[in-house]
Order: C-alpha cells, then structure tokens, then sequence
C-alpha cells in the first residue's frame, strides 16, 4: 500500500483522533468529565516476544493489544503486522474502531493490536511461532465475549486461523467466534474479504447521489490497492466509473482511459505489485493524491494527506478507505474547499460489520448466504451514510465532526445507563 512520506516532525495519529473528538464535543453538551472518560483506551497491554526462528536463533518482536472501549460490547478490531507499529498507532486504531462501530449500530467496543515487524521478511513458519506466541501472551486479553481480533495490514484468513486454534488449544475446547475474519472452513463468513471495499462503494454510491454527481463515467483514483482499495476499485468499475490511477507501495499507474480493473488484479496475482501493466503507464506515486479526478480513495495508511501538501489535492470527493489517511488540520482546509471527505469511520465500516456479522454466524452455528451477507451489509452502510448525512445537514458540519458526533451520543447514552462503576 502505497504512501507518502513527511519530512516533518511525526504526526501523533492518536494526538488526531483526540482533536477530532474535541472539535466534535463542542458541538454537543456533554459532560467534560464523561468526554475524557470515553477518550482514553481503557486497557493498553505491551508484550516482548520471543521467537524461534528458522536459522534456530531467538528473536524478540514487541506486541501491542488495546482495548479503547467495551461501553457498547466487546472490544472488536484487527491485528497489524508491519515495521511502523506502535502504541500511538495502535491506541488511534482501537480509538477509531470504538467510534466505527457506533456510527454502525452494532454492539461492539474498540480494540486493537500489532506486532513490530515486517511479515514479508518472515517465512510462514515464523510467522505462524510469532502469531501463536502473541496468542498465547494475550490469552486472558481475548475472548469471544471480551476482546475480538481479525485481519489487518500484513495479517490474513491464515493468521486469524492460528490465534483461533492457539485461543482454543488452551481454552480446551474450539471458540470459533474469538475471531472473525476466518477461513470459510472453520467459522469464517461469506463477502467478509470484500466487505470493507464494498462499504466503501456503497458510502461513495450514497455520497455521488446526494450531491448530485453521476457515479456512471466519474473519474477515480485509489491510492493503496491492497484489499480494500482493489475491491472498491473493481466495484465502483462495475458501478459505471472510470479508474484512472492506482498505486500500491511499489509504485503507481495511470491511463486515462480506465484501468481495467480485472486484468490489473489478474497481473498482480502474478507480479505482486501494479508496476510493469501493460494496461496503464508508470507515473509518480504522488500523482495519485494530487490528480484531477472526481473522486479519490486513500486506502493505504495514516497521515497521507497533511496540512502540507493538502492545497495539491484536486478531487472532488475523498472516500477514506483506510483509517486516518488525512490530518484534522487538512481535513479542516478541504472542508473550507468544498470537498466532500467521507470520513474513515463511516467509509470503511463494512469491514466490521460484517466481522458483526460472522461473529453472529458462529454463535449461531448457521450461516448465510453471501448475496444475503451483502445485502444486510448494504442496508447497514445505507443507513449509517444517512444517519451522518441528516446530522450534518441539520447541525450544518462537516460529515467527519457529523460522524463523531453521532458516535459519541450513542455512547454516552450507554455509559448513562449503564453508569460508571467507580
């Protein structure tokens, strides 16, 4: 996935989602007291972890586990492997998952958790030792009615497989739903792959139709072709637009014309990188940010488009399919703009609702269909997108602050009755 890198001090991204939340509270009454108590994480776990290695040497690799909230039920959210993983990052992320899943109405909490390292440079054998170890570390952090983990950057189907067998081995019996983001063949549900990049389409589908821009022909580029940003790259094709940038961490490509969206990911099947297309030509990977086109989706990481090179951006819509791609300062200046940002935590919620989803499934040992996955998923994000557009419209704000907003008032409503246990 592809970003771009600051020459500036570095961006404290939970530091972004505490000023978020702050310029959210001013616009509502809520007891101070209360906005600095749903704030905090309530849980941050670290854990050193040695790891056998394939040359028979131990290595040590740090792991992170936060739990921000369990107000509205379980702590949800994914695990991240990669080299930048720290406990900023991982704070913002569960932060982000707390609110992600009231602006989605399901009862979940914020989580989230990361290990310091680069899963490309690990054989599969020592990704699997440094997954188990993890597991086993934070046995008494999961559970399928406490802390729920499920895939994130360089973490998959073959990861979430490993923490559910390790969970169960020492449990003594399986718990299929102490994750989600499974493999079909053990618990996993149906479009679950797809849900995030879908919920994607579904919000930037909703967002083209209430300002009245015809998706049908609409220009798109998508920064970050991962899993998120290749599904909704092929699914707003499908919806008629023309994509005509992409890019991933090695590099970006360009045609005009549209990138066909099928053979680009047949070609990265092959090559593992968007490079070397014989369908588009090679260009910056700056270019993608800053092009002319009618939408843009940022989906690779944090921090993507700042204070500083925010003025460059040209599109008209921003669909945020990753988690904290623009700053609060540059969000502010592209709200003065006219654009229109989906906001992270409403734009790429399909990812947890239909984690929602599999969980029910499992507890339920029935499962759906996948058009009758997509179709609730659809109607939950339909919803969503009109919750927050009603609330922007009504409290004349930007739909980000309209998207906290909502969140936190469905969180201080439980927290008022449930009450503080202190």
């Amino acid at each position: 996935m592809a970003h771009v890198k600051s020459k500036t001090i570095p961006i404290s991204v939970f530091g972004n989602v505490l000023k978020l939340l702050d310029s959210a509270a001013s616009k509502m009454k809520v007891d101070p007291a209360l906005m600095e108590y749903i704030k905090q994480p309530r849980r941050s776990t670290i854990v050193k972890l040695p790891v056998l290695m394939d040359n028979g040497d131990f290595k040590m690799f740090t792991g992170y586990r936060v739990q921000h909230s369990i107000v509205r039920g379980p702590a949800k959210g994914g695990i991240r492997f990669h080299p930048n993983v720290s406990l900023d990052e991982v704070q913002a992320l569960a932060s982000w998952m707390t609110w992600k899943c009231s602006v989605a109405k399901i009862p979940f909490g914020g989580g989230k958790g990361g290990i310091i390292c680069d899963p490309r440079k690990l054989s599969k054998k020592e990704l699997e030792r440094l997954t188990r170890r993890y597991t086993a570390d934070l046995i008494d952090v999961f559970g399928p009615a406490v802390d729920i983990p499920a895939p994130d950057v360089g973490t998959n189907a073959q990861t979430m497989a490993w923490i559910m067998d390790t969970y169960s081995m020492h449990k003594g019996h399986t718990a299929s739903s102490v994750v989600t983001g499974k493999p079909l063949e053990i618990g996993g549900s149906l479009g679950r792959v797809e849900a995030t990049g879908r919920g994607v389409m579904f919000t930037i589908r909703e967002c083209c139709q209430n300002i009245g821009m015809d998706l049908n022909g609409a220009s798109v580029a998508v920064q970050g072709f991962g899993n998120v940003g290749s599904v909704a790259a092929m699914l707003l094709a499908e919806e008629g637009a023309v994509i005509t940038y992409v890019s991933d961490q090695y590099g970006a490509i360009h045609n005009p014309d549209g990138i066909d969206i099928p053979k680009l990911m047949k070609h990265i099947e092959k090559r593992k990188k968007v490079v070397g297309f014989r369908g588009a030509k090679k260009c910056k990977q700056e270019e993608v940010l800053f092009s002319k086109v009618d939408i843009l989706v940022p989906a690779a990481l944090e921090n993507q488009i700042t204070k500083a090179n925010v003025r460059k951006v040209r599109a008209k819509v921003i669909g945020e399919g990753a988690n904290g791609p623009i700053t609060p300062e540059a969000d502010a200046i592209l709200h003065k703009k006219g654009v229109t940002v989906i906001p992270d935590i409403l734009c790429n919620a399909g990812g947890v609702i239909v984690s929602y989803f599999e969980w029910v499934q499992d507890n339920m040992g029935y499962f759906w269909e996948e058009a009758e996955v997509n179709r609730r998923l659809e109607i939950k994000m339909v919803e969503a997108y009109k919750d927050v557009q009603e609330m922007s419209h009504s409290e004349d704000v930007s739909l980000r602050l309209a998207a906290y907003m909502i969140a936190i008032k469905r969180v201080v409503a439980i927290l008022e009755l449930r009450g503080i246990y202190a």
